[in-house]
């Protein structure tokens, strides 16, 4: 269902053509790798009998980001269609959460597919602000750190150990996704955020450090 739903948003929002052709098989293959990932992490660890809709909104947030890939080879640079899309998600991401509190549906797998998911669209943003030229190359320190972070945790596993749930990580990670959505804005000049960029960048990282730094007092 959601591999169609990729091809109906990226055919009604992009049109068609060989780039529009070559954007969509890329993300529909995106969307495909990831999914069955999922499929297979859900069979091995889901504790619950229902899906419920929190697992099947998270879902549809991975559409829109493999909708988004497609773009990005297609129509790279702002639009309103890319702006849309992308507000949705960030719509979305506040009621996945809710939704498994609210059905009593909580796991590490919902859990671990929100973040995942949520990785994948900054990193999907930032290669469109990059990309169409709305943003310079700091804009890169808002889709990659979650990526370096895991490429650390294979060098020094301790890394990948739990965190304690915090709340300003989940409001950085907001803000985060907010500010690379402005900048998808058609009518903001290029350049004109890299300002806020640099300041969101430096709060991420401070994040990011803090984590490493309490995880490593905890396993040292």
């Amino acid at each position: 269902m959601g591999a169609f739903v990729v091809v109906a948003l990226s055919r009604g929002l992009f049109g068609t053509g060989e780039r529009v052709g070559l954007g969509l098989s890329a993300g529909l293959g995106l969307y495909m790798v990831a999914a069955g990932a999922a499929s297979f992490a859900l069979l091995r660890t889901y504790p619950h009998a229902t899906l419920g809709l929190c697992n099947i909104v998270t879902l549809a947030r991975l559409v829109i980001v493999a909708t988004l890939v497609g773009a990005l080879l297609s129509n790279p640079g702002p639009s309103w269609a890319v702006f849309s899309l992308a507000a949705i998600g960030l719509v979305l991401d506040g009621v996945d959460g809710w939704l498994a509190r609210k059905q009593n549906l909580t796991s590490s797998f919902g859990a671990r597919f929100d973040v995942e998911v949520d990785a994948a669209f900054a990193l999907v943003l930032t290669l469109h602000a990059l990309v169409g030229g709305t943003a310079g190359f700091a804009v890169l320190f808002l889709g990659l750190p979650y990526y370096l972070f895991r490429g650390a945790s294979l060098v020094a596993p301790w890394l990948s150990h739990p965190l304690p749930e915090r709340f300003s990580r989940k409001a950085m990670c907001v803000v985060q996704i907010a500010v690379l959505i402005a900048i998808q804005l058609p009518f903001v000049a290029s350049g004109l955020l890299d300002p806020v960029v640099v300041a969101v960048a430096v709060a991420l990282a401070w994040s990011f450090a803090r984590d490493i730094l309490w995880l490593w007092r905890k396993n040292s």
